[in-house]
């Protein structure tokens, strides 16, 4: 179990890796933090290494941070993750020790909305095979195999953030949309919902990919669903790399089955810019191959770094943990004059009574108190004043439901 926190939090180290934007770096050094910041991803044992005395972490997609990594890094409050996905940290984990995880689930959404409808053009034009054929000095004024995406049918696999987004773009553009969710999702404009991803695959001329990260997820697009897939249609891959077999796509595309295909993400990615790069599915015609920049544009990279920092600041400050993806959920106001006591702790009964009572016992009146529960947590801010309130806190994270303390000035 860590030690309370029982000094203030308004300084500390904070450590943001894979050229993460400078904004984040900026708004955490006006807040008090003295930031470093690292240009590619760490191994295990560097980011262990790294983290000593770091009490935020900011990531991207490539460093990952294990249950080995959580329990090396004691000092650690609060990990970043600023980009839209978090299977690349053990949410569970972080939970016990008491670490908050928050992510940018919205602020890329558009950046990657515009790559795929890009790419749709682009393959169901072959701009590819045209561009590729000119820079080898041949002259292809043909129509053969082009089409335009108004009227073409485009299967949406995913109909969260991203995939509603690019519903109602798509149809803008003159698209007819079909979609498939595992959950009950509200279709946008003229979208239909479709009651199997089977039936996506036999409608679509064009199929994408938007789903999340859920280890259940690997493997889940391969042979038999390229198969189904319409003959000389396009699919799309802007979501996770471990979800598609690029062994059967290279295979449907080199029967001319799949016509074109674009795929952003990988089973196993290159740890920074410049690193080599290998996959089944260089060299193949009508595909384009981005290396993960999806949600790579100066315009989302600024927004994520500004919202991502700004959820670490206001947890380590002030205890907020709203739209953290593992911790329960409360928005906080400081009551002024007060000192903040954010108590993380088991879900079982009698807990919060057993908070109130140290306070009582201590002789400390409550400003205000708040709790919010999620799952196996529970999650209490209370404001007292402030001269008892190191031994308060000594003695709650005495309590064996305790997962961790922190005392906010």
């Amino acid at each position: 179990m860590p030690a309370p926190d029982t000094a203030p939090t308004r300084k500390g180290r904070a450590l943001l890796l894979e050229n993460i934007h400078a904004d984040a770096e900026a708004l955490l050094s006006e807040a008090g933090w003295e930031v470093e910041t690292a240009s590619g991803a760490l191994d295990e044992a560097e980011l262990v290494e790294r983290l000593a005395g770091v009490s935020l972490l900011g990531i991207r997609s490539q460093t990952q941070v294990s249950a080995k990594v959580l329990e090396a890094s004691p000092d650690l409050r609060a990990v970043g993750a600023f980009c839209i996905g978090t299977n690349q940290i053990d949410l569970f984990a972080a939970a016990a020790h008491g670490v908050a995880v928050f992510n940018a689930p919205y602020s890329n959404t558009r950046s990657v909305v515009e790559l795929a409808l890009a790419e749709i053009i682009a393959l169901t034009r072959r701009l590819t095979v045209k561009d590729r054929a000119m820079h080898e000095g041949v002259w292809d004024k043909s129509a053969t195999g082009s089409h335009e995406v108004r009227g073409r049918r485009l299967g949406i696999v995913g109909y969260g953030n991203i995939g509603s987004q690019l519903s109602v773009v798509a149809e803008a553009l003159g698209m007819s949309v079909f979609f498939y969710d595992t959950t009950d999702k509200l279709a946008l404009g003229n979208a239909r919902r479709c009651g199997s991803l089977g039936e996506v695959l036999e409608i679509a001329d064009v199929v994408t990919l938007h789903v999340d990260g859920r280890s259940s997820n690997s493997g889940f697009f391969g042979q038999e669903e390229f198969s189904r897939m319409r003959p000389g249609s396009i699919f799309l891959n802007l979501s996770r790399g471990f979800v598609v077999d690029h062994a059967a796509l290279r295979r449907h595309v080199e029967s001319g089955h799949i016509a074109g295909a674009a795929i952003d993400v990988f089973p196993s990615e290159p740890k920074g810019s410049g690193q080599s790069f290998d996959s089944e599915l260089r060299g193949l015609p009508n595909v384009i191959l981005t290396p993960h920049v999806g949600g790579s544009t100066e315009e989302a990279q600024e927004d994520i770094g500004r919202f991502v920092a700004a959820k670490l600041r206001d947890y380590a400050l002030h205890g907020a943990t709203t739209l953290s993806v593992n911790l329960p959920a409360l928005a906080t106001e400081t009551a002024p004059g007060t000192v903040r006591l954010a108590h993380l702790h088991r879900n079982v009964p009698g807990v919060l009574a057993a908070i109130n009572g140290v306070l009582a016992g201590a002789g400390v009146n409550i400003e205000s108190q708040q709790l919010a529960t999620r799952g196996d947590l529970g999650y209490v801010v209370t404001d007292i004043a402030a001269p008892a309130a190191d031994e308060v806190g000594r003695r709650l994270q005495e309590l064996p439901e305790t997962v961790r303390v922190r005392q906010l000035s």
